[in-house]
């Protein structure tokens, strides 16, 4: 596979390591690029790096040492309001406002930069259709109001607002109930074919990794084990690898145990 141009690498980390105040290392020597329009997956378990690498590329934190590059500049050289309203941000537990409407909620970065209202109401009304909430129906709800499914689709809609070039997604979908989780994973994967966003996706679930990523970072203990292709990582001897694909087929093989 031929090495991205340098107008590809959306995002890059050279050597990064991240440390606690108390000389804990979270991140250890880290080197990734993340190529325009992908889906790249970080996948692991709790602990291995996944939520640090990310929140150092909207400079949530600054590198203990090494840089990350965003658009090729350097995290700490941008703006930190600038770089994060170049950066969608998708969490789990989704933070909307409660005491905003859903309109106010989704509107709230185009808000910010002085958008007119008409522009807000419509760029709400358009959001809401694409996440397959209707407009008519969702507006004036307020979050309480809404299934755990619904505020994610919210929260999408709110990360997408100002149109940015960069998605980041912490386990958005890790809370809810599997069939609501299957339905926007496949609705995530429909989106994203249209939109071709540069997306870096955390997820511990290698079913998740596999069904939604053009690539599979795999991180353990803070450091990289290795980047792969979906059909790469279910090939790999890396035995970290190994172990993640044998636990994916033996929990495979669970559920389908005594079907006919």
């Amino acid at each position: 596979m031929s090495a991205p141009s340098s107008d590809d690498r959306v995002i890059e980390f050279r050597h990064v390591s991240y440390r606690l105040d108390g000389g804990r290392e979270l991140l250890s020597d880290l080197g990734l690029e993340i190529r325009r329009g992908e889906t790249l997956v970080l996948l692991g378990r709790s602990g291995s790096g996944k939520t640090t690498s990310l929140k150092l590329i909207n400079r949530l934190l600054v590198p203990s040492a090494g840089e990350v590059l965003v658009e090729g500049r350097a995290t700490t050289a941008w703006d930190a309001i600038e770089l994060r309203r170049h950066i969608g941000y998708v969490i789990q537990d989704v933070g909307l406002f409660p005491h905003f409407t859903i309109e106010r909620n989704v509107g709230l970065v185009p808000r910010l930069e002085g958008w007119p209202p008409a522009r807000i109401r419509a760029r709400v009304e358009e959001l809401l259709q694409l996440v397959g909430l209707e407009p008519a129906r969702f507006l004036s709800r307020y979050p309480r109001e809404l299934s755990g499914g619904q505020r994610q689709r919210v929260g999408v809609a709110r990360a997408l607002a100002s149109d940015p070039p960069l998605l980041l997604m912490d386990e958005p979908f890790g809370a809810l109930d599997p069939l609501t989780r299957a339905e926007i994973q496949e609705e995530f994967l429909a989106l994203q074919c249209r939109l071709r966003k540069t997306v870096v996706f955390v997820t511990h679930d290698m079913r998740e990794a596999l069904l939604l990523g053009t690539r599979i970072a795999l991180m353990e203990v803070g450091k990289l084990v290795g980047v792969y292709s979906p059909e790469e990582f279910l090939r790999s001897p890396d035995p970290l690898v190994t172990a993640y694909v044998a636990a994916f087929r033996n929990a495979d093989a669970g559920l389908n145990r005594g079907r006919p």
